[in-house]
């Protein structure tokens, strides 16, 4: 949540901070600030409520500066108002934060006894209240005194008053990634900011402190050591994180996915011989992932939130399929609560677009606490869950901007079908013959999505009825439930469509006195083992006056009049089938969010990474 950028350097420092806040919006767009030294100890804030564009038009022209901070927020604690946004400052302390203080009732009450009356209902402003009062000079110290009184998640960016063309800048669970280039120094809670300036670039570790000036960074640990941080190089460019000629950055993101899913599936294959045949198999040893780590499984625990938790509901059913060893799959949120049974033979693999979901990243610290073994998939190279993981496969799924999550799902979905077949080859449950044709019938999923792309017209059609409703409902049975869950996610996300996945076979358990004449169902019956049931469940909507649009097979035989649209998927095995029908969920969604007139990209109350709890 909430997007933070610092700079200090030789450009001006207000364009560079509006100019990176922009390319944050995506984390929060509730309100924006700059905060800017303006002369050697005068500190200028400028802040509005609503977008980044309405901050850009509130500054001066001719506003100019060297060093400075901005923020765009998604509102946590306290309503959207002009004192709620930041930067807050207190005294000699200007600063942004990202993440939630638990405690900062106690301290509210306890700084305010002191003579220190907040302006905003906010908790960030009570951590400048309280560095503020423990600031006698040194930042350095002031900033550790105040790390070892607050609890909960953080990513400050600091401005000392009497310190001018210098940052400092913590962390505890929030991310924050820095770099230093030729115009100077740069640090923001996510690389799209940095881009510009640097492909290199360094994650700021917990409990490090790093000092931006424009000569270059010092990072030094709460105790005083200095620390030299290791750097990352991105592997996308500036062009990857804008929207390149379409409308929106999802409808973008959504046409990548054949790109997404080649980057991610091609580097981990490779030619292996077997009774002198030779065959094309995943391989995960360049990713450190040995065939060891399947080896004696009692359980896999698949945890993660949203539409990552909706590609590990994917990768279950592959699991228990191909390994025939139990899986579960957690909320990240519940997880945790729930004191789970982990040990040396249960697997937990997390999942997690931006790698710093707080949910997941704490799911993932209680299981290794307890044993476990853990394996992580991720999209951003050096994030939190990355870094703490015993393995990690990433992703190569490049910037995802939208907040509806498009190419990152189904690049997770590929990588849950290479471990799957990897493991079912390593565990010998599979031979190399059958996983050399699971992996060849896995490369297939590119020229299919390609041709789902090609096929516009009828999600668009689709989305122009879809666009009166007020209620919807998906259903399918096993890989379809799942992917279900997925593509009504998607719809009610960005278009405000109250929408619900039922289990198909549950219909006759409750939900079916929800359907009324012209409620949309959408039905999703590419599964031929499940097939004559699955018709038989849109025949019971239908019976009840639906509006039902089908997505199914070339093969199967449905009565016309039991649909009102329907969606063949492209031919293919039914293993295979949820990527091109995940994309006709994205198209359908995201046509029905543009018709409606709604923010496509940055829908209301939602930011793309969640890094509190």
């Amino acid at each position: 949540m909430c997007g933070i950028i610092g700079f200090t350097g030789s450009k001006n420092a207000a364009e560079v901070l509006v100019d990176g806040l922009a390319e944050l919006e995506y984390r929060g767009y509730d309100s924006a600030g700059i905060a800017c030294f303006t002369a050697p100890s005068a500190i200028t804030t400028i802040k509005t409520v609503g977008k980044v564009s309405q901050l850009r038009a509130s500054i001066p022209f001719g506003f100019t500066a060297s060093c400075g901070i901005g923020h765009t927020r998604w509102a946590t604690h306290g309503g959207v108002t002009q004192a709620n946004a930041h930067p807050h400052s207190c005294g000699h302390v200007t600063l942004i934060h990202n993440g939630i203080i638990e405690n900062y009732l106690s301290l509210r009450d306890e700084l305010t006894a002191t003579g220190r009356i907040p302006v905003s209902q906010t908790d960030s402003e009570i951590a400048a209240m309280l560095i503020d009062s423990l600031y006698t000079g040194d930042a350095y110290q002031a900033i550790r005194d105040a790390a070892a009184r607050l609890e909960g998640a953080y990513a400050f960016c600091i401005l000392f008053a009497d310190q001018p063309d210098t940052i400092y800048c913590i962390r505890k669970g929030s991310p924050l990634v820095a770099c230093h280039s030729e115009i100077g120094s740069v640090i923001a809670s996510d690389m799209v900011a940095l881009l510009r300036y640097s492909k290199d670039y360094f994650v700021l570790s917990e409990d490090q402190i790093a000092c931006l000036k424009p000569e270059g960074i010092t990072v030094t640990t709460l105790a005083g050591e200095a620390v030299c941080p290791e750097y990352q190089t991105v592997t996308w460019d500036v062009s990857s994180a804008q929207k390149n000629g379409f409308k929106h950055y999802m409808e973008k993101e959504i046409h990548e996915q054949p790109d997404a899913l080649s980057r991610t599936i091609m580097p981990r294959l490779s030619k292996h011989t077997d009774n002198d045949c030779c065959y094309t198999l995943p391989d995960l040893s360049a990713d450190g992932i040995p065939d060891s780590l399947f080896e004696n499984l009692h359980r896999i625990i698949i945890t993660a939130c949203g539409t990552a938790m909706h590609a590990g509901m994917m990768g279950k059913i592959l699991f228990e399929r191909l390994l025939r060893i139990p899986v579960t799959v957690d909320i990240a949120s519940e997880f945790r609560y729930q004191n789970p049974i982990l040990d040396e033979n249960t697997l937990v693999i997390t999942v997690s677009q931006s790698g710093e979901t707080a949910d997941t990243l704490a799911a993932l610290r209680l299981a290794r606490a307890q044993g476990a073994r853990t394996l992580s998939i991720v999209n951003v190279k050096g994030s939190s869950i990355a870094r703490e993981s015993d393995h990690v496969l990433y992703t190569h799924a490049g910037p995802e901007i939208a907040v509806a999550s498009t190419k990152a799902y189904t690049a997770q979905l590929s990588a849950f079908y290479l471990i799957a077949f990897r493991a079912a080859y390593a565990l010998k449950k599979l031979s190399a013959a059958d996983c050399a044709h699971l992996t060849s019938q896995l490369l297939t999923v590119v020229s299919d999505i390609h041709t789902v792309l090609a096929d516009k017209a009828v999600t668009e059609e689709i989305g122009r009825h879809l666009i009166k409703a007020d209620d919807l409902f998906f259903i399918g049975r096993s890989m379809d439930y799942a992917l279900s869950c997925e593509g009504s996610i998607k719809l009610k996300e960005i278009s405000y469509i109250h929408s619900e996945a039922y289990a198909a076979g549950e219909l006759k358990h409750g939900t079916l006195s929800l359907i009324t004449s012209e409620i949309p169902v959408i039905a999703l019956a590419t599964q031929q083992d499940v097939l004559a049931k699955m018709i038989s469940n849109v025949k019971e909507v239908r019976a009840r006056g639906a509006f039902v649009i089908l997505i199914t097979t070339e093969a199967a035989v449905v009565e016309e009049g039991l649909y009102d649209y329907r969606i063949n998927i492209p031919v293919c095995e039914d293993l295979f089938a949820p990527f091109s029908a995940a994309v006709y969920l994205q198209l359908i969604a995201y046509h029905t969010s543009y018709l409606r007139g709604l923010d496509v990209d940055q829908p209301r109350h939602l930011a793309k990474s969640v890094t509190v709890e």
